[in-house]
């Protein structure tokens, strides 16, 4: 093998992360579409119901988000197994990413009936986010195989989140820039590339010829709830996520309500975003180096609060002002994508699971990613409608309700979760970052 990760000079080193990273592009491309495009594709176009279109995308992704443990059990296995075994599992999963995401956007429309496509949309729906999900864990679970200090492994993530950011983008404008066709050969051709190029950067890996641990088959599922600093980092990463995942559930209504812009404006507020989460990274490694991870997070939650704490007093036409806390909840949001996987990957090494339940790890996390958007929505939503907003209602106690739902509630959340942060994590740094006498022989 060549260099490795730990001797290699710094520019190599970046170099890996990117290659590494690169996967996260397509992968993007999944997950934005299926919420943004589908239902107005399948509604509009073909004039399928949109409230049993919505029960067939919460379905499927109910069982996506339950089987993400066992899929990282499995992915467990394939590591024990060999690299070989989970670089063919990946391109399987690739495939049937592909797969998927052509058949839920290129339907037999002439030969189904609604119902018929209904069928049509979750059976697709339901193999690409499954594949997406396998493929994910096993992406996901390498990086914390690399082991190293926490800025190398916030070097993976950052990589993998911000090419991840990008992909959001481009899921974002292809489609109606160059329609479904074009949209599915670049996820393709994405795909491959990303495929090649973490192929690549395994094959310079050392983590690749640390021998496979034997865990036991029973015990492997449920291993990271054993450590209380799993534990106390999942519920700052749950609150955290939420407090994110409920501005984005309703940025939509705001903008359309509160600020009455323009409906041209939209992608520019989101494209924003996204562009300065994605920008910000190199900023927050540095940062990470200078103060660390968990006091680094703790500045990222405290930009965030004080990004949204302003949206209370905007009000119709004051677009100028929304751009600004786009970008500066964007600012945070490189924090947020950047810190709790590279926390998770020090937690695998300090509890000496490296080799071992990186996938079991892997699961659980990502279906707390996934139930905190779930978990948003079944918040946010009842709540406005109780204070008395509903979609197009822009009067001003109907609009003061939907202000302190998009900008207050996140706030509060954020709080608790800096809280969470402070008791849980900062004040036992110990349970969740590797000290010299907390390193395995596995690390």
């Amino acid at each position: 093998m060549n260099s490795t990760p730990a001797t290699a000079t710094p520019r190599l080193q970046r170099n890996a992360a990117a290659a590494y990273g690169l996967l996260g592009l397509p992968l993007a491309f999944v997950a934005l579409p299926v919420y943004v495009h589908l239902p107005n594709l399948y509604g509009q176009q073909y004039g399928v119901p949109l409230a049993a279109l919505g029960a067939v995308l919460l379905l499927s992704r109910s069982i996506d988000a339950v089987v993400d443990p066992w899929l990282g059990r499995w992915g467990d296995r394939l590591y024990r197994h060999s690299w070989g075994a989970v670089w063919l599992a990946a391109i399987l999963m690739a495939v049937l990413v592909a797969l998927g995401f052509a058949a839920a956007f290129f339907p037999p429309a002439a030969a189904l009936s609604p119902s018929g496509l209904l069928v049509w949309v979750g059976c697709a729906l339901t193999l690409s986010h499954l594949a997406y999900s396998g493929l994910g864990i096993l992406h996901q679970a390498w990086a914390a195989r690399q082991g190293g200090g926490g800025i190398a492994q916030s070097r993976w993530v950052a990589w993998r989140e911000g090419f991840a950011l990008v992909g959001v983008l481009l899921a974002s404008a292809l489609p109606a820039l160059w329609g479904w066709t074009l949209t599915t050969a670049l996820l393709i051709v994405m795909l491959v590339a990303g495929l090649f190029t973490w192929q690549r950067t395994a094959q310079n890996a050392t983590a690749v010829n640390v021998p496979m641990a034997q865990a036991h088959e029973h015990s492997s599922l449920w291993q990271p709830w054993q450590h209380p600093g799993f534990r106390r980092l999942l519920m700052v990463f749950m609150l955290n996520g939420l407090a994110s995942a409920v501005p984005a559930t309703l940025v939509l209504f705001f903008v359309q309500d509160r600020l009455q812009a323009p409906k041209a404006m939209e992608p520019l507020f989101l494209g924003l975003y996204f562009a300065a989460g994605a920008l910000s990274f190199p900023l927050w490694l540095k940062v990470i180096d200078r103060i660390g991870l968990l006091r680094t997070w703790a500045v990222g939650m405290a930009l965030s609060v004080l990004a949204f704490v302003s949206v209370i007093s905007l009000g119709a036409g004051d677009t100028i002002g929304f751009l600004l806390i786009c970008a500066l909840s964007g600012l945070a949001l490189g924090a947020d994508l950047t810190v709790p996987g590279a926390l998770l990957n020090q937690l695998i090494d300090r509890c000496g699971e490296r080799g071992r339940t990186d996938g079991a790890f892997m699961g659980w996390w990502n279906l707390a990613t996934k139930l905190n958007l779930a978990l948003a929505a079944g918040l946010s939503l009842p709540l406005l409608g109780l204070w008395g907003y509903a979609p197009g209602q822009q009067d001003e106690h109907a609009v003061l309700a939907l202000s302190l739902a998009y900008g207050l509630l996140p706030c509060v959340l954020k709080l608790l979760a800096a809280l969470a942060l402070y008791l849980g994590l900062m004040r036992r740094p110990d349970l969740v970052l590797i000290t010299p006498s907390t390193v395995t022989p596995s690390a």
